[in-house]
């Protein structure tokens, strides 16, 4: 007897809500085809179909199959498994902004509810950062986002273009940087080029192991940035520093 497949929601959903990829599949049920899917969505044929490869392999479930015959000569349709998906979204956006209302209407909240967006996230990247999206710059298939953080430093991001179009980016959109630790570099001294971020803090806390030589750096009060010494540099708590991480190694998220 064949074991049932189950349906993936959760990964399939991931953080964001209103997630662009989920629009697509919609988009895709609705007038049967992938190209008409990605024209109305303002996004790439090419991107349409990163994100149903995308969902596909979250779900872990294929999501559209090819649809024989009609004027067009064929199309796409959702198999089951695609419509439970956007019917479990349809929920969880009303769940989700029911949640949010509440939590806005209550009197002494302090929290930015926007800047929240990495408590649903579970990943590896130890440096998750809130910030804003200042400007984007296409070109070449890559799109080059430059953030504005907190404590107004500035950091930049070089992704695919259909990584942008399928996250929607925007200026003046709230955002998450995120990055590893291994991926950024700590010194005193350290010189960047165009596409190495360089960003200035003091060390928060540093180890004093010669094989785990992990450093917080404080950007700002509540903000901190986790990499390690370059050349095995000793560092102290309080000494000002710098700390260099290449654009391409600077993942972004968004809030739903």
């Amino acid at each position: 007897m064949m074991k049932k497949k189950i349906l993936h929601f959760a990964q399939a959903f991931g953080h964001e809500a209103s997630d662009k990829r989920l629009d697509i599949l919609k988009r895709i049920g609705e007038v049967g085809s992938i190209s008409e899917a990605a024209r109305s969505a303002n996004v790439s044929y090419k991107a349409a179909w990163q994100a149903l490869e995308t969902l596909s392999n979250l779900a872990g479930s294929p999501l559209v199959e090819k649809a024989v015959g009609g004027s067009g000569g064929g199309g796409a349709r959702l198999t089951q498994a695609g419509i439970q998906l956007l019917e479990a979204a349809q929920l969880l956006n009303q769940a989700r902004a029911s949640v949010l209302s509440t939590l806005e209407q209550r009197s002494g909240n302090t929290l930015s509810l926007s800047g929240l967006i990495g408590l649903g996230l579970r990943t590896s990247m130890r440096n998750q950062l809130p910030c804003q999206i200042k400007a984007i710059t296409m070109a070449s298939g890559t799109a080059r986002v430059q953030l504005e953080l907190p404590n107004g430093a500035a950091l930049l991001s070089k992704i695919t273009t259909e990584s942008a179009e399928l996250l929607g980016l925007k200026v003046g959109m709230s955002a998450l940087a995120l990055c590893k630790a291994t991926a950024v570099a700590v010194g005193t001294e350290l010189k960047g080029s165009e596409n190495v971020n360089l960003i200035s803090g003091e060390v928060l806390r540093t180890s004093s192991s010669l094989t785990d030589g992990e450093t917080s750096v404080q950007l700002m009060p509540g903000l901190q940035m986790i990499g390690f010494p370059v050349g095995g540099q000793g560092l102290s708590v309080r000494q000002k520093v710098v700390a260099a991480v290449h654009e391409s190694a600077v993942v972004i998220a968004i809030p739903g």
